[in-house]
C-alpha cells in the first residue's frame, strides 16, 4: 500500500518532525510506503489535496491539527477530477478536535488505526457566503467564539491553554452582536453573545461545546447564547464547557439542524475550524457522510 502524508511543521508545538520519527516505524513494519510532503506556507495542504496526482495512492494522511485537516478536506472536495481518498488523521495540533471525538489523540494509536485500514464516513458542513463556498469539519463560530479565536492567535506562545486564557479575556470584554438566525424553520432576531455550530463534540483543547454531536448524523449542533448573560455568569459557566453541562444553563439554547442561516447586522469574520476566515452572512448545509476517514 502507498499513502501520501502531508506534514504541517507549524502545527501545535511544532513537534511534527519528532512525531514523524515516532510513527514511521509503524508503517514500515506493515510494508506501507509513505510519500512525505512538508507544507511550506498557509494553504499549502489545501493546494496539495486539490492538485496532487492521487491515482497511485490508497490514502491521504495528515500529521497536523484541525487547521490542516480543514485545508485537506477543502482541497479534496474542490478537486476537478472528483477523486477522493480516505483521509488519515495523526494528531499534531493544539486542538485535534475530530481526533478527540474519535478517541485517537495518541499519534501512535492513530497510526495503528490507519494501518488497520478501518474506515468510516463523517459529515462536512458546506458554508455558502457571498459567491464562495467553504467546507468545515469541526465548527463554525460567530461572535465571542470568533473574538476568542482572534485573541488566541496572539497567545500561541501559551500553547493549548491559550484558548482558556483568550476566553476569559473576551468574556470580560463581552461584545454582543445583533443578528437574525434561521434554524429548523424558526427565525430568531436578537442580540447574541455567540452562535457556534459544531460537527464534533469537542472544540479548542478538550472543550465539549456540543456534547450531543455526532460526526456522521447529518446534523449541525448549534449552541446559541443570548446577550442577556452577564460577565459573572459567563465566567461561572466557562468551566462547564469541559464536561458539556453548559447546555443546561437558561441563557443557552441548543439546536440540531441539517441546515441554518445567519444574518448579522454587520458583516463579521468567522471562526471556521479554528481559522479566522470567511464573512457573514452565511447559509450552512450539512453534507451527510461526505468524506471517508481512517478510524
Amino acid at each position: 500500500m502507498r499513502f501520501v502524508l502531508v506534514v504541517n511543521p507549524q502545527s501545535g508545538k511544532k513537534q511534527s518532525a519528532a512525531l514523524l520519527d515516532t510513527i514511521k516505524p509503524i508503517f514500515d513494519s506493515s510494508a506501507i510506503e509513505l510519500s512525505v510532503i512538508t507544507t511550506d506556507f498557509p494553504g499549502h495542504a489545501r493546494e496539495l489535496a486539490s492538485e496532487l496526482e492521487l491515482t497511485n495512492y490508497d490514502g491521504l494522511l495528515i500529521l497536523g491539527g484541525d487547521g490542516t485537516f480543514h485545508e485537506v478536506v477543502n482541497g479534496m472536495l474542490g478537486r476537478q477530477d472528483g477523486m477522493a481518498l480516505p483521509i488519515g488523521l495523526i494528531p499534531g495540533g493544539s486542538g485535534n478536535s475530530v481526533a478527540h471525538d474519535l478517541g485517537l489523540l495518541n499519534p501512535i494509536a492513530a497510526a495503528k488505526a490507519i494501518v488497520g485500514q478501518n474506515t468510516r464516513f463523517i459529515d462536512v458542513a458546506q458554508i455558502k457566503m457571498n459567491d464562495s463556498v467553504i467546507f468545515s469539519i469541526n465548527l463554525v463560530g460567530w461572535g465571542l467564539v470568533t473574538d476568542v479565536g482572534k485573541r488566541s492567535e496572539s497567545l500561541r506562545w501559551l500553547g493549548p491553554s491559550r484558548y482558556t486564557v483568550a476566553s476569559i479575556i473576551e468574556i470580560l470584554l463581552k461584545n454582543s452582536r445583533r443578528a437574525t438566525l434561521v434554524v429548523n424553520d424558526k427565525t430568531i432576531v436578537g442580540d447574541f453573545t455567540f452562535v457556534v455550530a459544531c460537527n464534533s463534540i469537542h472544540i479548542g483543547k478538550g472543550m465539549k461545546m456540543a456534547p450531543l454531536a455526532k460526526l456522521d448524523d447529518g446534523l449541525a449542533d448549534l449552541v446559541v447564547v443570548d446577550a442577556n448573560i452577564t460577565r459573572q455568569r459567563l465566567i461561572s459557566v466557562l468551566p462547564k464547557l469541559f464536561n458539556g453541562t453548559h447546555i443546561n444553563e437558561p441563557e443557552v439554547t441548543y439546536y440540531q439542524a441539517s441546515s441554518f442561516s445567519l444574518f448579522p447586522e454587520t458583516n463579521d469574520i468567522l471562526n471556521i475550524d479554528g481559522e479566522l476566515i470567511g464573512t457573514t452572512p452565511i447559509t450552512v448545509k450539512m453534507l451527510k457522510q461526505a468524506i471517508k476517514i481512517f478510524a
